[in-house]
């Protein structure tokens, strides 16, 4: 079945935020749950991975709103990865009422910071965003009657 997911990459604490995005959004992991990178089987000529690795998040994948799926990894440098935050990815949400947008606006944005209030706009939406205590920039947009 076709389908859209957003994925995020974190230098060593995905398990972490995606705890933390569960614990807002309810649900459970799905794809399997959690792969770590210990968990992928050795292959000849395939480098093995650091000892302090091997229990970082390979893939997780969590449902979030209207069939939509985050995914994540850990990236570690050990790895070859150069994680860098900009600010060219949000995640935009709609809700369906302004009260659950009002809810998850404040959940996300805990320990984060608000770039812009939720406040009704001229296009008839009530709109808002934020960048979340793991710099992940998030938009809402209810079109709540």
């Amino acid at each position: 079945m076709a389908r859209v997911s957003t994925y995020l990459n974190f230098l060593r604490n995905t398990e972490e935020v995606f705890n933390f995005y569960k614990s807002v959004f309810g649900g459970e992991f799905s794809g399997g749950g959690v792969a770590r990178f210990k968990d992928i089987p050795e292959m000849e000529g395939q480098p093995t991975f650091a000892e302090e690795d091997k229990n970082l998040i390979m893939h997780i994948e969590l449902p979030i709103l209207g069939g939509h799926i985050l995914m994540g990894t850990d990236a570690p440098e050990s790895m070859g990865f150069n994680v860098i935050f900009g600010n060219n990815v949000h995640i935009n949400i709609e809700p369906d009422t302004k009260a659950e947008t009002l809810k998850l606006f404040n959940d996300l944005s805990a320990g984060g910071k608000i770039t812009m209030e939720l406040q009704d706009m001229f296009w008839g939406a009530y709109f808002g965003s934020c960048t979340d205590k793991y710099g992940v920039q998030w938009m809402f947009n209810c079109t709540e009657k």
